[in-house]
């Protein structure tokens, strides 16, 4: 478990920090496994078979057979690594960041091509607080 840091108020973000490193190395371990052919072969094969090399715990197993991509970020996953997992899918990382952020991959693609998501409201969860 990470240790609340004044950095985990930013919305949608999980920093990749040195706690998150430790908490997500055997998740981070499983996915830069499948940059190997043989590795991906085995995992196509028999995904729970694949994962039982790896002591990750049971919500990070979750999130990989559920291929919850935020779920993977917050358990200590980093993007670079969950996105090999995107790559075995077939899933490119345009079209990732628009899962992951809600939209359409065109959708994502223009706002990126606009400058990004607007930073106003979305520095720090607390700004959220009283709106619905």
């Amino acid at each position: 478990m990470t240790v609340k840091k004044e950095y985990d108020d930013i919305p949608g973000t999980y920093v990749f920090d040195a706690d998150r490193s430790r908490e997500g190395y055997h998740l981070n371990m499983f996915c830069i496994s499948l940059r190997l052919a043989e590795n991906r072969a085995a995992f196509q094969a028999d995904e729970r078979a694949y994962l039982d090399r790896y002591p990750m715990t049971d919500a990070q197993r979750q999130s990989v057979l559920d291929r919850d991509w935020n779920e993977m970020l917050r358990l200590g996953g980093n993007i670079y690594y969950t996105s090999k997992l995107a790559a075995n899918d077939g899933i490119t990382f345009q079209e990732l960041a628009a899962r992951m952020t809600g939209v359409t991959s065109e959708e994502y693609r223009a706002m990126m091509l606009s400058g990004g998501r607007s930073i106003d409201g979305n520095r720090y969860t607390s700004e959220w607080e009283g709106k619905d």
